[in-house]
């Protein structure tokens, strides 16, 4: 059994950790609402980018002239996962989830006979794939020097994708990020970036009653680089409310266990504190008596 000096120093450090819990709660709470309303306010933007991408794309008959981003390259041998993370941990499951989505895509996706290849962004899910699929891994974007995501960091990734994409590292791309629904719920998704995929309710070019010029081909090779740099923003975006509110989350269940803790080695304190008191009241009165 612990003695008094050991469970009174047990539960001093446990209320040190429940301070640094509950002040980390308190910070990702503040900045949950700014990221959830970045994250909110960036939704209807990509959207309605994604609506326009598919009209025009479903006017569109592939050809050699088609927009690469757009025709792929006629292949779906090699797929590259750009999974994206954060840098740092006390997130509860945000980027373990991630991982998993990215880690089962990938095993479906060699059990069908295709190669794979990770793009990773953030750092916290490179020692889970590097152990899975030792030597995969083809790239990794630092995001450890920026504070929260930005435009320019979107358009860099965007930028390295891309310049792999049309040296032929890769056939097809997907992205992994984490959609925030709430501090309780952040959903894993995955979303194709290259090719553009166009969605089965697209507009059918028949039905569309607009005449572009330039030509729409034009129009997508200027739109579809920028489309792919939204897409990742995002994610990122996406990303950071739903690091926060897990964050939020996991050092809330941390500060209510280390209560739950504090509460319990109390208990054992008093009880032994009262034992040892029982101890030397029985000895003086045994003393006494022999007296």
């Amino acid at each position: 059994m612990a003695s008094l000096k050991e469970l009174k120093g047990r539960i001093a450090s446990v209320k040190s950790t429940q301070k640094i819990t509950k002040a980390k709660q308190m910070v990702a709470a503040a900045k949950l609402r700014k990221a959830q309303a970045a994250a909110e306010a960036a939704r209807p933007y990509n959207e309605r980018l994604e609506r326009i991408v598919a009209t025009l794309a479903s006017r569109v008959t592939a050809s050699e002239s088609s927009p690469k981003l757009l025709a792929g390259t006629g292949k779906e041998d090699v797929h590259l996962l750009v999974v994206a993370n954060s840098d740092r941990g006390l997130a509860g499951a945000f980027n373990a989830n991630i991982v998993k989505a990215a880690v089962l895509k990938a095993r479906f996706l060699i059990a069908e006979g295709k190669t794979v290849k990770f793009f990773l962004i953030g750092r916290k899910g490179r020692p889970v794939i590097a152990r899975t699929f030792p030597g995969m891994i083809v790239g990794q974007f630092d995001t450890t020097g920026a504070k929260a995501p930005g435009y320019d960091q979107a358009q860099a990734i965007a930028h390295e994708v891309s310049d792999m994409f049309f040296a032929g590292k890769f056939d097809v791309a997907h992205l992994f990020y984490a959609t925030f629904k709430s501090a309780l719920a952040q959903i894993p998704t995955e979303q194709q970036l290259i090719p553009v995929k166009i969605p089965a309710d697209a507009p059918a070019a028949s039905n569309a009653a607009v005449e572009y010029e330039p030509d729409e081909e034009t129009i997508l090779a200027d739109l579809l680089p920028r489309n792919m740099t939204i897409q990742l923003f995002k994610a990122l975006l996406e990303n950071m409310a739903s690091e926060q509110g897990a964050s939020m989350t996991a050092m809330d269940n941390a500060t209510r266990n280390a209560g739950d803790l504090i509460n319990n080695l109390t208990i054992q304190y008093n009880r032994s504190r009262q034992a040892a008191i029982t101890t030397e009241l029985i000895e003086i009165i045994a003393g006494a008596e022999a007296l």
